[in-house]
């Protein structure tokens, strides 16, 4: 009986050690491998100090971390056993930056590729990425769940990868997510215009502006050694600026596309957006703040806000006393594609083979993608593509825009009006080539940066991206602002819609089974509030939009 008490003493010990210094380090987080099971399910959390019910991948926030090895085949089934009456209790997971070539109907994009999972049922999501390496993630794609929680990390390693040479470590603890939080519940903050996180989360910590000092992050490092850090910005609306004092960063890979080395000492990271940086421990054995500012009203790095820390091994367990030097940010026009550099199609503004122009413009919280706010279909897109649906009748009415197979795709979409810029950008199905650069006036064709989330800017800006349709079948166009995605900022690109059938695989018959079940369910099943939701955000504000419907 003295092993078990003896490890039931030092356990408690940890636990009183952590809570005195807040500042200890932390287990690898969970790891999961390509064939495997998420549970979706509630709980309650504080991550920032403040408690909150949550919905959550496997009870955690962040989800665990989902590797493979290039090459490796995925089977992650995905289980919904949500019950808080608050929150929604349907479920979709999406695998962002992931093309689902021949599986668009494992994209995990409720109402485009999908019906949403309702309680108690599950979907087994099989596809493979042969060509693809980097730094993914994973979240809910079911109206703005993903904003309670329900987000992680996604990594595939790439043995042969031609920049291996410049790093050493690249594992579970070099994983840095970003992230919002919110105190409320989503299905409440969706009904309020303008909608403001209450702190930002590093590897799921933080804390609150006048809340309690709870635990902050902690990433361990030796000195001398050089680190692949993988950042991941899985936020629903700010993005971050991250710098570590008194390092400098290397970017090398942008959205899962390597990029030529580019030495920065701070970057601007998007909702959506993942960048690998290298990072070499060099300096003086001690403690380094670690900064990620939002682009929210007063947000600063006061009481441990918006931070985290670096310990070098050797270090005290105590709070950096650092100070930010960073004066080279990362501008997206200086990255440039590593593999195969150069936008397809013949160079030059407009010489693609098809030219598309989206302006978005905004009244009253409302975003409109050439006049038309998306609006979710009964039926999803590649529901009605599999009935026969001709293209032109797809729904939703003038959000849907069917392109040909086998074309260079040159966008342009322009922010007439709008407010809570920068605009993330994200295309499902696709890597794209940013021939323009939001608030740039110069176009590049030979070797721009390859990517899947580009900034739109603010009003008055625009981006050019250009992409092949080699990947038959609806993929959204979307702001990465989930609450912007939500007021309407979307539409669906259905490449060839035609050759779907021929071009996926056989869609399995859980899929087909999906939308009878949501079909079914009640208000009461879905979750989210009802109209409660509604009442409890007009005791917050009067800048609601107006009543709408659950999802």
């Amino acid at each position: 009986m003295v092993i078990p008490i003896l490890i039931a003493s030092l356990v408690s010990l940890i636990s009183a050690a952590s809570i005195v210094s807040r500042s200890q380090s932390y287990p690898q987080p969970a790891v999961l491998g390509p064939n495997t099971t998420i549970i979706i399910g509630d709980k309650v959390i504080a991550p920032d100090g403040f408690e909150r019910p949550a919905t959550l991948a496997n009870g955690m926030f962040p989800g665990p971390l989902i590797t493979a090895q290039k090459g490796d085949n995925f089977a992650i089934e995905v289980v919904n056993k949500l019950k808080d009456e608050s929150m929604f209790k349907s479920t979709s997971v999406h695998w962002h930056g992931i093309f689902q070539n021949g599986t668009n109907y494992a994209d995990g994009t409720s109402f485009v590729t999908q019906c949403p999972i309702a309680q108690n049922h599950s979907f087994l999501h099989t596809f493979s990425a042969p060509n693809q390496a980097g730094t993914y993630w994973y979240h809910s794609h079911y109206s703005v769940q993903y904003c309670d929680g329900l987000r992680g990390a996604m990594v595939i390693y790439d043995p042969h990868d031609p920049l291996a040479y410049m790093y050493d470590v690249d594992d579970a603890s070099t994983v840095i997510t970003l992230s919002d939080w919110y105190h409320v519940v989503a299905p409440i903050l969706r009904h309020i215009i303008g909608t403001t996180a209450n702190s930002s989360l590093i590897n799921g910590l933080g804390r609150y502006a006048g809340g309690p000092a709870s635990d902050l992050a902690v990433i361990s490092v030796k000195q001398g050694k050089r680190y692949r850090m993988r950042l991941v910005a899985m936020s629903c609306d700010p993005n971050f600026l991250f710098s570590i004092d008194g390092h400098n960063l290397t970017v090398i890979e942008a959205d899962g596309q390597l990029t030529e080395p580019v030495v920065v000492d701070q970057l601007q990271i998007l909702a959506g957006q993942r960048y690998s940086v290298v990072l070499v421990a060099d300096k003086l054995v001690d403690n380094y703040w670690i900064r990620s500012l939002p682009n929210l009203i007063g947000a600063s790095f006061v009481g441990g806000t918006n931070s985290a820390i670096m310990r070098y091994q050797g270090a005290p367990q105590v709070d950096p006393t650092t100070v930010s030097t960073a004066q080279t940010q990362l501008v997206e026009t200086e990255l440039h594609a590593l593999i195969n550099p150069g936008a397809p199609g013949i160079p030059g503004y407009g010489n693609a083979d098809i030219n598309l122009n989206l302006q978005i413009t905004s009244s009253n919280g409302t975003f409109y993608v050439n006049d038309t706010p998306f609006n979710p279909p009964t039926i999803s897109v590649l529901l009605q593509i599999l009935n026969g649906v001709q293209p032109s009748q797809l729904l939703p009415n003038s959000s849907v825009i069917v392109l040909e197979a086998n074309k260079v795709v040159e966008l342009t979409l322009s922010m007439i009006s709008g407010p809570g810029g920068p605009h993330p950008i994200h295309l499902h199905g696709h890597a794209f080539d940013v021939v323009q650069s939001a608030g740039n006036s110069t176009f590049n064709y030979m070797n721009p940066v390859r990517r899947d989330v580009v900034s739109a800017g603010s009003a008055g800006q625009q981006m050019v991206i250009r992409w092949t349709t080699d990947n038959s079948g609806p993929w959204f166009l979307h702001c990465h602002i989930d609450w912007h995605l939500d007021a309407g900022f979307a539409v669906v690109m259905a490449e060839s819609p035609s050759d779907t059938v021929a071009h996926m695989n056989p869609v399995p018959q859980d899929w087909d089974q999906l939308c009878p079940i949501s079909d079914s369910l009640s208000p009461w099943q879905l979750g989210g509030g009802g109209n409660f939701s509604y009442e409890e955000a007009a005791s917050i504000t009067t800048l609601l939009f107006p009543p709408s419907p659950l999802p």
